[in-house]
């Protein structure tokens, strides 16, 4: 007598993270198969699942974070990735950008909090291929009252001398600032450059009087807060 309901082993490879999802939700489908939905075909040989592990291995640092680091002529060059495919993955990074954005705070900005700070400016700056570095301009409560874009460059060669943080600090009254900056390889994790240099704008600022709350290293969908993760201290 044939079953009517099959267990999740028992069904095919391919099939397995939509059971996955039906029963538990997408959240416990992990970076391979949830990728493996979004292809929905293998290639040759191998299933869908099969080609969403390979294709993990193919992307920038082999992580599904990678897919915003990479051309519609990067994937085609990956076995099994073709025109369509490579499009849905590029749709799909896009549509991800998108609900980024619109998920950003409107109006005014208190940078009270690490977390609310980088939420903002992900969608902004998470994604760039090139590096730069932002001074946001805070008032007496700690909102932002201006944006500056200090560099569309490496923060190292930026930042060199604390000058040109204060110098917009001064221009623009700040009562305090917060240093943004990011790391187009998807990677928010500082240098030993970025601490060292850090930590002279740190004491240039409390010389001055008016203190670098924080320096929030911008990645895809990732963050790094210098001063949440202790480095202040």
């Amino acid at each position: 007598m044939e079953k009517d309901n099959i267990t999740m082993r028992e069904m095919p490879v391919s099939e397995q993270p939509y059971e996955k999802c039906e029963q538990y939700g997408a959240q416990y489908l992990s970076d391979s198969e949830l990728l493996a939905v979004i292809l929905r075909t293998g290639s040759k040989g191998e299933c869908s699942t099969d080609l969403a592990k390979r294709l993990l291995l193919h992307l920038p640092g082999k992580s599904i974070s990678g897919l915003f680091q990479s051309s519609l002529e990067q994937l085609r060059e990956i076995r099994g990735i073709g025109r369509v495919k490579a499009i849905q993955l590029l749709c799909l990074t896009e549509i991800t950008k998108r609900m980024l954005k619109s998920h950003a705070a409107p109006g005014e900005l208190l940078c009270d909090e690490p977390e609310r700070v980088a939420a903002h400016f992900i969608p902004a700056m998470g994604f760039l291929e090139t590096e730069q570095v932002w001074l946001l301009v805070l008032n007496a409560r700690n909102a932002m009252v201006n944006n500056v874009v200090l560099s569309k460059g490496s923060f190292i060669s930026a930042m060199a001398s604390p000058r040109e943080v204060f110098y917009y600090a001064l221009k623009h009254k700040a009562v305090s600032v917060i240093l943004l900056h990011n790391h187009p390889s998807g990677d928010p994790s500082p240098s030993k450059e970025d601490l060292a240099l850090t930590r002279r704008i740190v004491r240039t600022g409390e010389l001055i009087g008016i203190p670098l709350l924080d320096h929030i290293v911008i990645g895809a969908g990732r963050y790094v807060s210098f001063r949440e993760s202790g480095y202040f201290s």
